[in-house]
């Protein structure tokens, strides 16, 4: 288990290659690791013990990332985008293919996320999309700094970047998957 003060390239360079961090995000703290890595998925929803039939947030470092996933925008849902992205806004969006179920769980969606803070968006070019639920056992308060966070996880988890409190709240969460906008998480949103 290391500890970290940035995001760097070595971080970025052993998540992309399968390894799991707590890492400070645009919003909370963040157990992140690789979204095209299934076995770094599963491992985790262990750590989490999360409800297997929940899929996560993924965080991208652009719009063109959505094309791993199969997920094409149209100019209609792209204005969607723009008025929500980048920021603090996590918007679900239709992933048919059955390559992601290990992502989205039977429900055919996934919520991606386009942070507007340069750091992690830098970070995120460099590791790909990253799965990224809040820092915690699912039922159990999000982990507000490092030393939390290591309560839940301790040496289970090979990396934390410990960027001091974070007492920002959950992203906004937004469906976009079907013919309206529907809210289901208010959380921290930006509209423009």
């Amino acid at each position: 288990m290391e500890v970290h003060k940035t995001l760097n390239d070595k971080i970025a360079v052993a998540v992309a290659a399968g390894r799991i961090a707590v890492i400070p995000t645009d919003t909370i703290y963040g157990i992140v690791g690789s979204a095209l890595r299934p076995e770094t998925v599963e491992k985790i929803y262990r750590l989490r013990k999360r409800n297997r039939t929940k899929p996560m947030i993924i965080l991208i470092g652009e719009l063109k990332q959505l094309s791993f996933f199969g997920i094409k925008i149209d100019l209609k849902t792209k204005k969607k985008l723009d008025r929500f992205w980048p920021g603090k806004t996590s918007i679900i969006l239709p992933c048919r293919s059955p390559k992601f179920r290990y992502l989205h769980r039977g429900k055919h969606t996934l919520a991606f996320r386009l942070p507007a803070l340069k750091s992690l968006s830098k970070f995120l070019l460099k590791t790909g999309p990253l799965v990224a639920p809040s820092a915690n056992i699912e039922g159990m308060p999000p982990a507000r700094n490092i030393s939390e966070a290591k309560r839940y996880f301790g040496t289970k988890v090979d990396l934390y970047v410990d960027q001091g409190p974070r007492q920002g709240e959950p992203s906004a969460l937004i469906d976009l998957s079907g013919k309206t906008i529907k809210v289901l998480r208010p959380g921290s949103m930006r509209t423009s």
